[in-house]
């Protein structure tokens, strides 16, 4: 968005490993070294064998450190389709970042758009609100706060509030208490995120101006002291005040500058000459250069000499107190609201898609969104910091809603409380969270997500979140999220379908735009404002809530038009044909990058069931730049074998060769024994089916020694990665069912059995089984 783009904060380069970061607090340059360096060794396969022949490589394959096919290199891969399709696809992806460059400063900035995108407190005692939706014609915010007035806080006309790409702009502006009076000070600040009292030092104005042409301004000064102030604020009033223009053309034609400067010397023609600088105008006679300004060197040294008055200026800042005893805020803290849109096909409200707490629907009530401003004094005061990954991860995948005992939804408080002690008691060092983002409906386990910015309000306060990574950390776990961007939820009135009124804002149109048999929404990575969005949504989670990974969901419903419903043989071929979507590799490579680079120590996981080549390799090299990716086939042979096969006839060379995955990334593959999905999705968990009909000792004694064995061969043999979904680690005896109608909307298979761990017998046995084995 150009004329609302951020600061230059960040330069992404390919060749370049060092980055200019500069966060909200202080200015500070980082220097980011590349954590691997690729070497391309020389193959194995003879050069006469490869099925095409070598060429000049082109400018832009020739960039130091970049090589469009290099892990093809790297693995001795001849395939003539795909790496022409790789090719391809770099080059496009240098025009896609070349055409996100028109429009945003840098890469940073683009995946950033949470900094000014949504509802966000501003220092000047107000309230500034931005969405992007660029099929309205009209735009405004209703709520508790304005009574669900449709009229009342509105985007203006013109170019200060609907720019040309659709992204809409309101300014809520506090209330004056009755009593007070306005600032003196036309820009004076607040102190809103730090101690509610920081600022507010009790010292009038006067006194600090007094004091400061005391001790800092010449003498004859004093008449601009109270006045410094004028020029900005008229300046400000001509451009955005309720009289001000509505477009560039009213501003009118402003007179060039020797025309002004004459102006300002005759206004200032009377004044003492202390007052003033020594300027004056020489002509040098040149078209390009009007006149001169030429400032006496003496003056000029003198005024490089002094320091910025900035102690003074700090003064005449205000702490919260302060603001809440003058001001109203417009829209107060817990405040319900909607946004509001006027469209071709008439009025609708709409949840803002950058919305950070959502209240979604229920009982015939509306969703509405939270504004989630609490006082500073309230606000979580984060206390631990991450540990540094470990060589092998150990992986507790969870669910907070049904990891209680009793039959309800339980909090993020109750888990943080009662949980996570029992994790890092089993010996996990990470723990994998799903269902955390706002969806509307419980029993899609979160997958269908309406809100990607919110913490889901079943569970509990963004504050409460923030409680419960921070008490992970502090036990040495490292937290990772499961993030759903291959599909949204189609629900218009929460989600983000139709979230404008058209039906191609976020996402296609016509068949490609919904899942082939899910329902869901399918997004428009090609799109640069969905870009923003998604990569920003991204950026989001790490940097609100000190999350340390991200798992990305089924990606095979993203990489293909089929939506990964479709017989792979594992031709090269299948993997760059008509079906593959280049703009949504394109969108998890840009992804990759950014958040490697904005966040050194970040994980990436790629859960994909058809294994597209290079997911874990470099994307300088071709790949698309995850650390991980998650072996599913694992679990689906384990449930496999034991519904179809007797133990007795199992092959071990088709569980050995399972298990291990490709080996050219054995070191980068998480592995289940069994996966959420086997007792979510209606299935049955290994334990069930071993213990579950069990009535005698020897039955059950068989059932836990099968289970043991299976996890065994996996830690063994999987690699360096291992996932566990909650409850797996004792034999949970029961399935997961969450509350539907088919059920009767019952908790009874919605929640956890703890207590199997509280005496002696099968389960506790279990559970000292695979805390050990899965280190040995």
């Amino acid at each position: 968005m150009a004329s609302l783009s951020l600061q230059p904060k960040i330069s992404l380069c390919p060749n370049n490993s060092i980055i200019y970061f500069q966060p909200r607090n202080k200015p500070q340059i980082i220097f980011f070294t590349r954590k691997v360096k690729i070497k391309i060794k020389c193959s194995s396969v003879d050069p006469q064998q490869q099925s095409f022949p070598r060429k000049t490589k082109s400018v832009a394959e020739t960039e130091k450190g970049v090589d469009p096919v290099g892990f093809l290199t790297k693995l001795g891969i001849t395939h003539k389709a795909f790496a022409q399709f790789l090719r391809e696809r770099y080059k496009s992806l240098k025009d896609l970042k070349a055409e996100i460059f028109t429009r945003h400063l840098n890469l940073r900035d683009m995946a950033s758009g949470f900094e000014i995108l949504g509802m966000h407190r501003h220092k000047e005692h107000r309230a500034d609100y931005m969405d992007w939706a660029p099929g309205a014609r009209y735009c405004a915010l209703v709520g508790d706060f304005n009574g669900w007035s449709p009229t009342e806080n509105a985007a203006r006309e013109g170019h200060f509030g609907h720019d040309d790409y659709g992204y809409w702009f309101i300014i809520l502006e506090d209330k004056l208490r009755e009593g007070e009076k306005p600032d003196e000070l036309y820009f004076q600040q607040y102190n809103y995120v730090d101690d509610y009292d920081k600022g507010d030092s009790g010292v009038t104005i006067d006194e600090v101006f007094q004091r400061a042409n005391d001790e800092y301004w010449e003498p004859g000064e004093d008449r601009f002291i109270k006045n410094r102030f004028e020029l900005p604020a008229k300046l400000y009033e001509r451009l955005f005040g309720p009289n001000g223009p509505q477009t560039i053309e009213e501003l009118g034609e402003i007179p060039d500058a020797e025309t002004r400067y004459k102006a300002h010397k005759e206004l200032h023609k009377d004044d003492p000459p202390s007052n003033l600088p020594p300027f004056d105008v020489i002509d040098n006679g040149k078209e390009y250069d009007i006149f001169n300004v030429v400032a006496d060197p003496a003056w000029q040294e003198k005024f490089r000499g002094k320091k910025p008055p900035l102690p003074y200026w700090t003064e005449t800042r205000k702490g919260r107190k302060a603001w809440l005893k003058k001001y109203a805020p417009a829209i107060p803290h817990g405040s319900k609201y909607r946004v509001y849109f006027n469209t071709p096909d008439g009025p609708l409200e709409r949840v803002p898609a950058w919305a950070t707490f959502v209240e979604p629907d229920a009982e015939g009530k509306q969703a509405y969104a939270i504004h989630w401003e609490p006082p500073p004094e309230c606000t979580y005061k984060w206390k631990h910091t991450a540990t540094k990954a470990p060589k092998s991860l150990r992986i507790y995948e969870c669910h907070v809603g049904i990891s209680g005992s009793e039959p309800k939804i339980s909090s993020f408080n109750d888990f943080t409380e009662k949980v996570l002690p029992h994790i890092k008691r089993a010996g996990y060092n990470a723990i994998q969270l799903i269902g955390i983002i706002e969806h509307k409906d419980y029993f899609t386990v979160g997958y269908r997500v309406t809100n990607f910015f919110a913490v889901s309000s079943r569970y509990g306060t963004p504050e409460d979140f923030k409680r419960l990574v921070d008490e992970a950390h502090g036990l040495g776990l490292l937290v990772f999220l499961d993030i759903v961007h291959s599909y949204s939820a189609a629900d218009e009135m929460v989600g983000l379908s139709r979230f404008d009124g058209s039906n191609d804002c976020y996402f296609h149109t016509g068949k490609r735009g919904n899942h082939k048999y899910w329902g869901t929404r399918m997004f428009k990575y090609g799109d640069l404002d969905v870009l923003h969005f998604l990569l920003s949504n991204l950026n989001w989670w790490i940097s609100e809530y000190k999350i340390d990974g991200l798992q990305f969901h089924s990606l095979a419903s993203m990489l293909y038009t089929h939506n990964g419903f479709a017989s792979f043989t594992g031709d090269l071929e299948e993997y760059c044909n008509q079906y593959v979507d280049k703009d949504a590799l394109m969108y998890l490579i840009l992804a990759n990058e950014i958040l490697h680079a904005l966040h050194p120590n970040i994980i990436t996981i790629a859960e994909d069931a058809t294994f597209y080549p290079g997911l874990c390799e470099p994307t300088s090299q071709g790949g698309l730049g995850f650390d991980y990716y998650v072996n599913l086939s694992a679990s689906d042979m384990w449930l496999s074998l034991l519904e179809n096969t007797p133990d007795h006839e199992w092959s071990m060379n088709k569980i050995t060769s399972t298990l291990l995955g490709n080996r050219n990334y054995a070191n980068k593959m998480l592995i289940y024994a069994e996966n959420h999905n086997q007792s979510i999705s209606g299935g049955r968990s290994l334990a069930e089916i071993l213990l579950g009909g069990s009535q005698s000792n020897e039955s059950l004694l068989r059932g836990s020694s099968l289970l043991k064995m299976i996890k065994l061969i996996t830690f063994t043999i999987g690699g360096h990665g291992y996932l566990n979904f909650m409850g797996n680690e004792f034999g949970h005896p029961k399935r997961v069912e969450f509350p539907m109608a088919s059920n009767n909307f019952s908790f009874s298979l919605a929640n956890r059995c703890w207590d199997l761990l509280e005496k002696e017998g099968v389960y506790r046995d279990l559970f000292r089984f695979d805390k050990v084995a899965k280190f040995n």
